[in-house]
């Protein structure tokens, strides 16, 4: 049973479960309709519950929760429950700074003050089906408050969606998207010549240092070791392999094992044949 506290909206309520004495948002169709304070409720089987007392990068929720106006709380919970439909469980604590990103955003393209995002396309390549949930949120916020977002900002909202699937925060995933985004530079920096983002070759290669930065922070090794064969037939990949684990591994700080590096010359031999054909 819940006591409420407040009534957001029509359909968001502030209230307080009676058996722990902790406070909830209650988000679902119609469940603030009419609501008074102190009422008694029970919470409807369609309904979305987020738990009010942790903590965030910006303070408690409590004190967040009265900067966030109610229509983003429901943009917010209705990407997670795309989210939930795409990978089954997610971490339902991005309610709140995805609800916070979203009212900055929108606000900030109604000034007509939109920040661009330099990793879009990384992020769409890194975290594809992250990127297709976040593309759904687009028709959300459209519906709910009228204003239309970038594909900028929705690689935003991907970062946070992904941040909810494992223990990355959003400032750790963009930092992943930042570094694989830098050794890829580095790259074409090596060859004289930038990657086509749309070639699949491209999308293997990003995919494949997001991989090895996660095995290197994890200390993971891949067993079959092809340094010998690949040092040999591909010797220019070889070289530039080696250089990105080592800038990868200066970067995380962490040790990477060689094995990584015949691996990572595979595939940015194919980008070779990729710019010979």
């Amino acid at each position: 049973m819940f006591r409420v506290i407040k009534a957001l909206n029509n359909n968001g309520v502030l209230a307080i479960n009676m058996d722990t004495n902790k406070e909830y948002i209650l988000l679902g169709k119609g469940i603030g309709f009419g609501k008074k304070v102190n009422e008694r409720m029970e919470a409807p089987d369609n309904s979305s519950i987020y738990l009010l007392q942790q903590q965030t990068e910006r303070g408690p929720l409590k004190d967040l929760i009265n900067d966030i106006e109610s229509e983003f709380l429901e943009i917010a919970s209705s990407i997670i429950l795309e989210a939930e439909k795409k990978f089954k469980k997610i971490d339902a604590n991005i309610l709140f700074p995805l609800a916070d990103h979203i009212s900055f955003a929108v606000k900030r393209i109604i000034n007509k003050e939109e920040i661009s995002n330099p990793f879009t396309q990384d992020i769409k390549a890194l975290f594809p089906e992250e990127y297709e949930v976040a593309y759904k949120g687009k028709d959300i916020i459209k519906d709910l408050v009228g204003v239309e977002i970038n594909e900028d900002e929705i690689g935003y909202i991907a970062i946070h969606i992904h941040s909810s699937l494992g223990n990355e925060k959003v400032s750790q995933a963009m930092e992943i998207a930042i570094l694989v985004r830098s050794c890829i530079t580095s790259i074409e920096d090596s060859i004289g010549k930038k990657i086509d983002i749309e070639s699949l070759s491209y999308n293997r290669l990003m995919s494949h240092i997001k991989y090895m930065a996660a095995r290197i922070l994890k200390g993971e090794e891949i067993k079959l070791d092809m340094n010998d064969y690949i040092s040999e037939r591909f010797p220019r990949s070889f070289a530039i392999a080696e250089g990105i684990c080592k800038k990868l591994g200066s970067e995380l700080k962490k040790d990477f094992k060689a094995v990584e590096i015949g691996y990572l010359a595979m595939h940015i031999e194919r980008v070779f044949s990729d710019e010979s054909e």
